[in-house]
């Protein structure tokens, strides 16, 4: 009985990621380059742990609460490496590397989790971007930099943080990633 609660559990988070992601504007079948489509993105995440399904269940919302839900969040995810990257919709860096983060959030999302922070942005700005570049996590609504100070994330945009498995900060990378294989080390050498 007890697996059967949890297999229906499961079922219910993916259902949940693939109507998140085609809320998000992710259905298609994707080329070189581009993002996953919902159907791949839920394919390549079917399978993972808990508290990695619930962070997809929230796939590609903005989430309000301040610091006491991003820290809250990152308890939960104890146990697993955590990156997470402030953006802005008007920031130009952010926007080049944002489609790293798409698609190793996908790669690499069944072990490592990926959390966003939108800081000093207009919600609804936000939102559209969100739609047009749909990610496999959610973003934490950051208006006034109360969320990245939690991580020292106001100086630069973007910022990526690396938390490991323990759930203590390892590095903080200021400014755009030029590569995703730069990204992917990053994630290996501070997060793995």
């Amino acid at each position: 009985m007890r697996r059967i609660a949890w297999v229906a559990a499961g079922l219910a988070i993916v259902a949940a990621v693939a109507v998140g992601l085609s809320q998000a504007g992710g259905s298609g079948s994707p080329s070189a380059g581009a993002p996953p489509s919902s159907r791949a993105t839920v394919a390549a995440l079917a399978g993972s742990p808990g508290p990695l399904a619930a962070l997809h269940a929230d796939a590609g919302r903005l989430l309000s609460g301040g610091p006491s839900a991003f820290e809250s969040r990152l308890a939960a995810l104890r146990g697993y490496p955590v990156v997470v990257n402030k953006w802005a919709s008007w920031c130009g860096p952010c926007r080049v590397e944002f489609s790293y983060f798409e698609r190793l959030s996908v790669a690499l999302g069944r072990k490592v989790a990926f959390v966003g922070v939108d800081s000093s942005d207009n919600s609804k700005s936000a939102a559209a971007f969100l739609k047009q570049h749909p990610v496999a996590y959610p973003s934490y609504s950051d208006p006034d930099l109360r969320v990245a100070s939690v991580f020292s994330g106001i100086e630069a945009f973007p910022t990526t943080a690396f938390y490991d498995a323990r759930g203590q900060l390892q590095y903080i990378h200021q400014g755009e990633y030029l590569s995703e294989a730069k990204l992917r080390t990053d994630i290996a050498r501070y997060a793995g």
